[in-house]
């Protein structure tokens, strides 16, 4: 996300960090490619407006051209204001009320409510340790209710049963008094969307909202419409009380526009941000973080807490220990480690995290896919236990086979082994001196194509 957007902006800012002084001739220079960036990236143009002007209002002030490293203090600005005009910190959900909390999902058809529902009732049960009951509202759309009780039983969480026959509305007061009986946490709605806002479904969303009184009414929006998202969020809060928005297919839009429009528009704050397809790519939505992404400064938190999430705590307590006791590392733990990256969110995910990534040579991102990492996988997998636990075992015929066996060429083969040996070297300064060493030996020292 945001990959046209930071690579303009980083190269625009870029130039003002080294500046010793700056004139209004150089910001107003500045604010000119920071406007042209904002619109490329399919920003609102009012939005556009108002935040080139707060920009330069602050920037031509004292907080700049006096201070000792000017250029640095107009990028703390833009990031400042970028933070602003998407919300300053993240909202949670306010599920603070008598259970069950009921959340109502709007939005037009495929925007990606049904899959929302499913991902944020996975994050409820998870994070808050909530039990949740999905319910589907949806009797327009072939196989929607089919779809929702199918992701249902996929994150663990309770299935209403309703039918095409069904009235909407009923079916959310029945599914309330259910959850009311079972003593269930949370319920969460997902409503029929239409191809466009018309009178008849703004209508019957609002009677299910009448009826099941929901403490959050979420407008789930298709990031890719750009400020068409924005334009479709006023339409639904015009008719109902929206306490927040649902970002979907963020990692498909390399301009993100609809985040940088959306809360400015409509005054609703971006509540979460869907990353990905899998069950599991749905994040709160932290602006200030957002923000560091977008001026390409990477986003540590994020990634240090997605590490605490999925990394196997149990198997990297086990490496350490193995690496305490001088044992070398081996095909077997590199292979976990390339599986820990792809829990991570692969490639993509953390290079969308890590500081820096937005100085990269165009194209340079591009190769580096979690492709790479399937078929390293795929040649470790075709090796026997011995190889995987004595690499040294490896030579011409056994490369030959094992590339035959992974569908890769015996160059690939090499490849890997080379990569692998360089991990071996890295992971054995760790265990003698500590992460110090392992960063020193680290810096500069990554074979071309190394996915670390």
């Amino acid at each position: 996300m945001f990959e046209n957007l930071t690579e303009r902006l980083s190269r625009t800012l870029k130039n003002l960090r080294g500046q010793g002084r700056l004139s209004e001739d150089n910001i107003k220079d500045t604010l000119r490619e920071v406007r042209m960036a904002l619109l490329e990236a399919d920003v609102a143009l009012p939005v556009v407006k108002d935040f080139i002007e707060r920009v330069r209002q602050r920037a031509v002030g004292q907080e700049v051209l006096q201070s000792l490293t000017p250029g640095q203090a107009l990028v703390k600005i833009v990031n400042e204001e970028l933070v602003a005009l998407m919300g300053e910190a993240c909202e949670e959900l306010d599920l603070a009320t008598r259970p069950p909390a009921v959340i109502l999902m709007a939005g037009l058809q495929g925007s990606g409510k049904t899959t929302s529902s499913a991902k944020l009732a996975r994050l409820l049960k998870e994070r808050h340790r909530k039990s949740v009951l999905l319910v589907s509202c949806d009797v327009y759309r072939p196989a929607a209710i089919e779809q929702l009780k199918t992701l249902a039983g996929q994150v663990g969480a309770a299935f209403f049963p309703s039918s095409r026959d069904d009235d909407p509305e009923t079916i959310a007061r029945e599914a309330l008094d259910h959850a009311r009986k079972h003593h269930i946490d949370v319920v969460i709605v997902d409503t029929a969307g239409r191809l466009h806002i018309d009178d008849e479904m703004m209508a019957e969303i609002q009677r299910i909202h009448a009826a099941v009184n929901p403490v959050e009414t979420l407008f789930v929006v298709d990031s890719m419409t750009g400020q068409d998202a924005a334009n479709t969020a006023r339409a639904f809060d015009q008719a109902l009380p929206l306490t927040g928005v649902i970002l979907t297919k963020a990692d498909g839009d390399a301009r993100g526009g609809a985040a940088l429009s959306i809360r400015a528009v409509t005054g609703k704050p971006i509540k979460f941000i869907g990353t990905g397809e899998k069950i599991d790519a749905l994040e709160p939505f932290h602006p200030e973080r957002m923000a560091s992404r977008i001026l390409g400064m990477g986003d540590v938190l994020s990634l240090v807490e997605e590490a605490e999430r999925k990394i196997d705590k149990d198997k990297a307590a086990k490496l350490a220990k193995k690496l305490h006791k001088g044992k070398r590392f081996d095909l077997e733990d590199f292979h976990d480690q390339l599986e820990q990256m792809l829990n991570m969110g692969g490639l993509g995910g953390l290079m969308d995290k890590l500081p820096g990534m937005g100085q990269l040579p165009a194209g340079a991102a591009a190769q580096m896919d979690d492709r790479q990492l399937h078929r390293m996988l795929a040649i470790i997998r075709s090796m026997t236990p011995q190889e995987r636990r004595f690499p040294d075992v490896i030579k011409g015929s056994r490369r030959r086979r094992i590339a035959a066996g992974s569908g890769v060429q015996v160059q690939d083969v090499n490849r890997l082994l080379k990569q692998f040996t360089q991990m071996q070297k890295m992971m054995k300064k760790m265990s003698k001196g500590g992460m110090k060493n392992m960063m020193r030996g680290l810096k500069g020292r990554m074979p071309q194509g190394f996915p670390f």
